[in-house]
């Protein structure tokens, strides 16, 4: 594979290469641009002396040939000097492996559909002669309208070295994604970043071992699919399908109407955002070496960082910034002019002590650069970072170095050795202060304006709660012992015991005492008792008037409430004549009958020699049905056949009494105005079952001039089933 590929280089003039999506071996897959039509397409490229080069372009010639909706289409393909590259169709979604991982296993009826949705399209593949060859998860893509589609037909295969391809190689990788979608486990025979599903002894083990809630259906078409030691039944056993369309077609039964399905998929789309995604290191040119930090002094030349020293900064933390600065090794470094108007600085080290005298790389004497005034700065431990294991130190940005320096400098100590400038004194430390809210008052005479400042002492808890008097259900006892209640000041009780309004009067209180209260009546009397006396001489009164108007209103032959009395019926013949007449149904006579069978064949009768036999007034001679190999009803051949009587012109039908031959006839009477020739859309009046004796009894007489007698339930006989009418008796 040339190296010189990268990104923004074209191929056949047309394909730009945006971004390389992964590399294996001598392949590489890429994103790029088609700057013709303008589109997204995928491209695989491997070197044209590649021995997979031929098996590659012969794949895509058989892929091209498949026209499915869920495929990802081969564009293009082709086979210069240096490179041999395919181009697909690009598909934006997440993946099936990506989806499993993200969010676990998918519900059955979603699983079912999405693979159902993959084996219809092998299906269509496998009829044009073309395998997938490596239908594993990684190949299936969701994509963000729910849709499956299927990558790298019979070019990933080809891509993989795999020059033969097999459909039944699909139909078991088919149901290993059936698997996968409902484990997360990977149980196909292409090779898949899926976990692999469990075995036990030399057997996968069931869905519904793996993963609780999987229906029976989908556990036993995996496992007829994927057990080995059922391959031998395929084609023979129907739950056991022998190629991709069988594998869809129960699938499809299985999940139904998919209505929502693509849509619940969508949700489960992975935004992966501004993801960061590592490839493997592509072989190429080698790079020219980077250069290193360095930290320069402000006197000129470079001093070289060690770990027991640290780059220095300006003794003025509000001066500027030191210059960036980058390192070498010790041989490459040159000493560089300087500057007039600038002094030598002085290099402190890291674990304290006296300033180190700098190194003189100008070839000056160390007495000549102590003879200038030097400076001592502190070098706080968030300037830089340094790396002790590579004897490296990188130093921080120039801004931050000041900022930082700025916000230390009001809080260092003035003890020896801590950073403090020479002959400097601290700087003043000011009292933190909390922060408090408070109200402007203004005050309407004056103008003035003051805050209301907050209370210098805590606010005093709440007074506890009272607890709320006691209010009992009764009074209480008296302490002396006595009754609760007592009589009024100067009563006297009457010794039988009984109180007032039927006790006698009380004596009339002394006179002089505080407790005589005027009364209308005598003094002394019980109040109320004048009361009680009228209101039941006026009751008593009432009850008199009441009695004197029943007795005078049953005096004058009127009703107690004095209504005249309705007239009473006359028991005379001439009464009861024009009477409802009440007397017992009378059977009616004259009557013939005729056979009704629908349901028949051709002439549609049964018996109709005999019909007379039912009507004759002879329970000896019957009229009966031909013998069938099946009683009436749903279940039967037909649903009845009838027995249709001419009453003989319009009769009102009250009772009708039926006698049978064998237990377990059952009928439905109709009584119309014509001669029906099916029951089918008529009401019966009433229906009968039981015994050889029934009688059917309407609740209102029914006018009509035929009577229907429709058998629903034979008896059962030697041979089938036969019915038997012996009289039909019909009252009126």
């Amino acid at each position: 594979m040339p190296h010189s590929i990268r990104h923004g280089d074209q191929l056949a003039g047309r394909y730009r290469l945006v971004d390389l999506l992964s590399e294996s071996g001598d392949g590489r897959f890429w994103r790029a641009h088609d700057r013709v039509l303008e589109r997204q397409v995928a491209i695989h490229v491997i070197a044209a002396d590649d021995d997979r080069a031929a098996g590659l372009l012969e794949a895509a010639r058989r892929s091209a040939t498949v026209h499915d909706p869920h495929v990802l289409r081969v564009l293009d393909a082709e086979r210069t000097d240096a490179l041999c590259y395919v181009v697909n169709e690009w598909g934006s979604g997440t993946s099936l492996d990506i989806m499993l991982a993200a969010g676990g296993p998918l519900a059955p009826r979603r699983a079912a559909w999405l693979v159902a949705e993959v084996a219809a399209a092998a299906a269509t593949a496998h009829r044009a002669g073309v395998s997938h060859g490596r239908l594993n998860p990684e190949n299936v893509l969701v994509d963000r309208n729910g849709s499956v589609r299927l990558i790298g037909l019979c070019v990933d295969a080809a891509l993989h070295g795999l020059t033969h391809t097999d459909p039944d190689d699909d139909l078991t990788d088919l149901a290993g994604l059936l698997y996968a979608a409902l484990t997360g486990r990977w149980a196909g025979i292409s090779g898949s970043v899926v976990v692999p599903a469990p075995q036990e002894h030399g057997r996968l083990l069931r869905p519904r071992q793996v993963r609780a809630g999987i229906p029976r259906m989908l556990d036993q078409l995996c496992d007829n699919v994927l057990n080995p030691a059922t391959a031998a039944q395929r084609g023979h056993d129907p739950r056991c399908p022998a190629t991709a369309q069988a594998l869809a077609d129960q699938l499809v039964e299985f999940v139904g109407d998919p209505v929502g399905i693509p849509e619940e998929l969508a949700t489960r789309l992975v935004d992966r955002g501004d993801e960061t995604i590592s490839l493997p290191a592509v072989p190429g040119p080698t790079p020219a070496p980077a250069p290193v930090t360095t930290a320069v002094t402000t006197a000129g030349p470079a001093v070289a960082a060690t770990p027991a020293a640290a780059p220095v900064r300006s003794s003025d933390p509000l001066g500027p910034a030191p210059s960036p600065t980058s390192q070498t090794s010790p041989a490459s470094q040159t000493p560089g002019p300087e500057p007039a108007d600038q002094e030598p600085t002085t290099v402190v080290p890291l674990t304290g002590g006296t300033p180190e005298t700098p190194t003189d790389t100008t070839g000056e004497s160390p007495q000549a650069a102590t003879d200038a005034p030097t400076t001592v700065v502190a070098l706080p431990d968030t300037d830089t970072d340094t790396d002790t294991d590579a004897g490296t130190v990188t130093a921080t940005h120039p801004a931050d170095t000041t900022r930082a320096a700025r916000a230390e400098e009001p809080a260092r100590s003035s003890a020896p050795g801590d950073g403090l400038l020479a002959g400097s004194s601290p700087a003043p430390v000011a009292a933190e202060q909390p922060t408090q809210a408070g109200l402007p008052i203004f005050d309407d005479e004056t103008d003035d304006v003051s805050w209301l400042q907050a209370r210098s002492e805590p606010v005093p808890p709440p007074p506890p709660f009272e607890d709320p008097p006691e209010r009992p259900l009764f009074a209480p006892e008296p302490d002396d012992g006595g009754p609760v209640r007592r009589a009024r000041p100067g009563a006297e009780q009457a010794e039988s015991g009984e109180f007032w309004p039927w006790g006698p009067a009380a004596p009339p209180p002394p006179p002089g005492t505080d407790d005589a209260e005027p009364d209308d009546g005598a003094a002394g009397e019980v109040p109320g008792r004048n009361t009680f006396r009228l209101a039941a001489a006026l009751l008593l009164g009432l009850v008199l008037l009441v009695g004197v108007v029943v007795a005078v209103n049953v005096g004058r032959g009127r009703t107690p409430l004095g209504a005249e009395p309705e007239p009473e019926r006359s028991s005379s013949p001439s009464a009861s004549s024009s009477a409802t007449p009440t007397a017992a149904p009378t059977p009616l006579t004259g009557l013939s009958a005729s056979d009704l069978d629908p349901q028949g064949d051709p002439p549609q009768e049964e018996y109709p020699e005999l019909t007379p036999l039912a009507v004759d007034g002879d329970p000896a001679t019957v009229w009966r049905t031909a013998t069938y190999l099946q009683n009436f009803g749903p279940g039967g051949l037909k649903t009845g056949v009838g027995l249709v009587v001419d009453l003989g012109g319009e009769q009102e039908v009250s009772e009708v009494d039926l006698t049978l031959v064998g237990e377990g006839t059952a009928t439905a009477l109709y009584v119309t105005d014509t001669a029906p020739t099916d029951v089918e859309g008529l009401d019966p009046v009433a229906e009968t079952s039981g015994g050889t004796q029934q009688r059917a009894v309407l609740d209102e007489p029914v006018t009509g001039s035929y009577l229907t007698v429709w058998l629903t339930s034979l008896p059962a006989v030697e041979g089938g089933w036969r019915g038997e009418v012996a009289e039909v008796e019909v009252r009126g």
